[in-house]
């Protein structure tokens, strides 16, 4: 029996989340949910709560608890202020859609749609260390964030020097240049909730659009498709 046990083939699916992550799963179905994308959802008969978003959800927190204890011990003499804009550059949409390019999620994504955003690979990344959590426990959630993640995967000296408010760039040059500045908000209702557009108005004129779900994110983007067109150049 016990070497039976030993020598017991494992689980193909298992080892490729071992190759990601470092560990070896003892409950694969939670995995599979972490890749479950809501588009696949309506036409397999399955629920919403069987969906990747629960495990997003709860994987959200435990990223921000793990990074908030990363650099707070990475920056002693750094102020609150210096952290919680470090720690925003490091969960920001961005860094983590690109993370989970990095580290080979789309092999494992289920969905629907015809042509996958980087954000579904960033939100199976968050749903990833939420399986971790309850699969492990939050020291290997842990271990996964700060060794696979921020170890082999992140520059934070590139992060920190990085751009991240475009807005407040934006109204400083157009103040500089003496232009006025505006932001013109329409809404959508989509399945997820409620969808912001937001289209930067420089002197009358439409200079960046963008769109999120929620209104702050929307004017980010739009101030960032202006400040590499006009202002970065």
């Amino acid at each position: 029996m016990f070497f039976k046990k030993v020598f017991r083939k494992k689980d193909v699916y298992a080892e490729i989340i071992e190759r990601i992550t470092g560990v070896y799963p003892d409950q694969s179905s939670i995995y599979k949910q972490a890749f479950l994308h809501k588009s696949i959802i309506q036409n397999n008969q399955l629920q919403s709560f069987e969906s990747n978003e629960r495990l997003e959800f709860l994987g959200d927190a435990v990223l921000d608890s793990v990074i908030s204890n990363y650099i707070y011990h990475k920056f002693p003499k750094k102020d609150e202020g210096y952290l919680t804009k470090l720690r925003s550059k490091l969960v920001s949409r961005q860094t983590l859609n690109n993370l989970g390019v990095k580290i080979g999620l789309q092999e494992l994504m289920q969905s629907n749609l015809e042509r996958a955003s980087k954000s579904v690979y960033g939100d199976a990344l968050e749903a990833l260390i939420g399986a971790i959590f309850l699969d492990k426990g939050y020291v290997i959630a842990q271990k996964f964030v700060e060794d696979n993640l921020l170890q082999n995967h992140i520059d934070i000296e590139t992060v920190i020097q990085t751009e991240t408010d475009f807005k407040s760039r934006v109204l400083e040059w157009c103040q500089k240049e003496k232009l006025s500045f505006d932001f013109k908000i329409s809404e959508t209702e989509e399945k997820k909730g409620k969808l912001y557009l937001a289209e930067l108005i420089v002197n009358d004129e439409v200079k960046g659009k963008g769109s999120d779900f929620t209104k702050k994110k929307a004017e980010q983007i739009a101030s960032e498709q202006f400040y590499r067109e006009i202002i970065a150049k």
